[in-house]
């Protein structure tokens, strides 16, 4: 099938079904599986662990473990692979090889899509989610490539997501739901459903200008990266930047907060005055507030009663963000904040990567604590079937 695949579902099908995963590979997939156990193990006792009791595993686990925020992301396509992928290869008995080659998918779709799908309003984790959930599922149900073509184009009509969704609810619930289309389709493709590999090029044409599709690199092409502080990752940078430069500025001589940026940097922070911790995690101006008077910005923070506390609205409202015009992706150009002091002085704060970034990895202690906010310490020895076990019984979803 490699060399006669003509549609994208096809040549996409014959790559994950002929992938062989290098020790680097593996290695980001064994960071992928215990980054997302850990963050989805975190919400655990979340309004979205009681809100999906019915939904199957797949989708649980996949809405749950993105409701924190906490998971990672793919920034060359803006999507958060794992939490979509780790989740459909655990609920169908697959391991690293097909979490690898949905993520593969995801992350290949995703940036063939290209920032103008994601600016357009598009939640390319959904998206391009439920066609590479597909293939996910396809790999470890032990599929043909030619049954995973059809998967993918089962996958086609169930792949949606807005970013109006953002700072509510309906955000991670689509997330599992693309992830729960994914494992449905892979599920009808193994009973022998059919449907038109083209679909999915005719899909692209229509959200994303018919773009090429580049199979070529490692199976993750520019890795994951690593969230450090449970918030949207166009948060992380802002919030690095006044914790690294400016860590001892007292929040109650901070008179005026300005932030200059592009405009692309801050594409889903949709909520300036925030009132719940969902819309804080999408709240450039309320997250700078939480860089300012905690400790650090974990989960504790973003909880409606922190958001609202009269101390961080007083620091909201003296923020002004200054844009400038265009850019492409959430690291686009660097983060500068400047602030106003009581005294009249203006220390100044500038940051280009923030830690976590692929090219800024997170160091072994920034992980281990990581996992240690989680409640999740005792997981580094997870492995696949243990983590589907594990999640079964913290998790347990009806059938799909």
């Amino acid at each position: 099938m490699t060399s006669t695949a003509t549609s994208t579902a096809e040549r996409l099908a014959a790559w994950a079904h002929d992938l062989r995963p290098t020790d680097e590979d593996r290695a980001l997939a064994r960071r992928a599986l215990l980054d997302t156990v850990a963050v989805t193990a975190a919400a655990r006792g979340s309004r979205m662990a009681a809100l999906t009791t019915g939904l199957s595993p797949s989708a649980r686990w996949a809405a749950v473990g993105h409701v924190l925020d906490f998971d990672d992301l793919h920034l060359p396509s803006t999507a958060h692979i794992s939490v979509v992928c780790v989740p459909a290869a655990l609920a169908t008995g697959g391991g690293a090889d097909a979490y690898l080659a949905g993520a593969g998918v995801l992350a290949r779709l995703g940036t063939a899509l290209g920032w103008s799908h994601y600016a357009r309003g598009w939640h390319v984790t959904c998206t391009a989610g439920a066609p590479a959930a597909a293939v996910t599922a396809a790999v470890a149900l032990g599929l043909s490539a030619e049954r995973t073509a059809h998967a993918i184009a089962l996958a086609v009509p169930q792949a949606g997501g807005v970013q109006a969704a953002f700072g509510s609810d309906g955000k991670a619930l689509q997330v599992g739901l693309a992830a729960e289309a994914g494992v449905r389709a892979a599920r009808l493709a193994a009973a022998g459903a059919t449907a038109d590999p083209a679909a999915l090029d005719q899909w692209l044409a229509l959200v994303g200008d018919a773009p090429e599709v580049d199979l070529s690199g490692p199976a993750v092409p520019g890795g994951l990266a690593i969230k450090l502080f449970p918030c949207c990752y166009a948060l992380q940078r802002p919030i690095a930047a006044l914790r690294e430069q400016l860590p001892k500025t007292s929040a109650e001589e901070v008179g005026r907060i300005v932030v200059r940026t592009t405009a692309s940097s801050v594409q889903p922070l949709h909520h300036h005055r925030p009132d719940t911790g969902l819309r804080g995690k999408f709240s450039l101006e309320y997250a700078l507030a939480a860089a300012l008077l905690d400790d650090h910005p974990g989960f504790a923070s973003f909880t409606d009663e922190a958001v609202r506390r009269p101390a961080a609205r007083r620091l909201v409202e003296l923020v002004e963000v200054v844009l400038e015009p265009g850019g492409e992706g959430l690291l686009n150009g660097e983060a500068d904040i400047e602030l106003t002091m009581a005294d009249g002085s203006r220390p100044r704060a500038r940051l280009a990567l923030p830690p976590g970034a692929p090219q800024r990895p997170p160091t072994d202690t920034e992980l281990a604590e990581k996992l240690a906010a989680c409640d999740a310490a005792d997981l580094v020895g997870l492995d696949w079937s243990g983590a589907a076990a594990f999640l079964g019984d913290l998790l347990p979803g009806e059938a799909a």
